[in-house]
């Protein structure tokens, strides 16, 4: 695994620090190793949570940042349960990694533009409509900087937490072997019952 420090290491792609932080995860104190990385790109960021070792294929969530869901707990969408599902993983798991992508916000469209569309599926149109019609793409997210980690992690043979096959397939492309898809399923409610069928059929998550 990379370098544990304060310093900043160059790694080519990337400036990368570590620490250790000490979370609170259901009334208990949880130590993490954490490593931030900063690519050329101001918005090319992750946070990198890393529990336990060892030989075991690490089960590992990519998980892209949601202000709404993350943060204020949003119920418009599964992102907050999926988020606290694969920590449940991977805290269970002998080597669990939480890839935390900050700005592929609204599936990389940004906060103001999921916004935008949230306003539209008010009136009706699904996830996938709605992004249409304020002419942003249906998902714009790139995990080139994720693969990057993982390579630079020493794991490049993975269990993946995810219900998205287009996130597999985009991985794969990358050198990541996913060994195992894992599904994440967690609760529906009233509010997310429409965005949670747009992505079962007309983006083939696995529910």
């Amino acid at each position: 695994m990379g370098t544990e420090g304060l310093e900043s290491v160059d790694l080519g792609f990337a400036w990368s620090v570590g620490t250790i932080l000490p979370i609170e995860f259901h009334g208990t104190e949880l130590m993490l190793r954490a490593r931030a990385y900063q690519g050329s790109d101001p918005s090319s960021q992750a946070l990198v949570l890393i529990h336990g070792g060892g030989q075991a294929v690490p089960v590992v969530r990519v998980h892209s940042g949601c202000v709404t869901g993350d943060i204020f707990h949003s119920l418009r969408c599964d992102c907050y349960g999926q988020l606290q599902a694969a920590l449940d993983r991977i805290v269970a798991s002998d080597h669990g990694i939480l890839i935390y992508l900050p700005y592929q916000e609204g599936r990389g469209i940004g906060l103001v533009n999921k916004i935008r569309a949230y306003a539209l599926q008010d009136q009706g149109m699904d996830t996938v409509d709605a992004n249409v019609s304020i002419g942003a793409p249906i998902d714009a997210r790139d995990y080139d900087l994720a693969a990057r980690i993982l390579v630079d992690l020493g794991q490049t043979n993975i269990n993946l937490l995810t219900n998205n096959p287009a996130k597999v397939e985009a991985l794969t492309a990358l050198g990541i072997n996913v060994a195992e898809q894992v599904s994440l399923i967690v609760a529906s409610n009233r509010h997310n019952r429409g965005y949670l069928k747009a992505k079962k059929e007309r983006m083939a998550h696995l529910f």
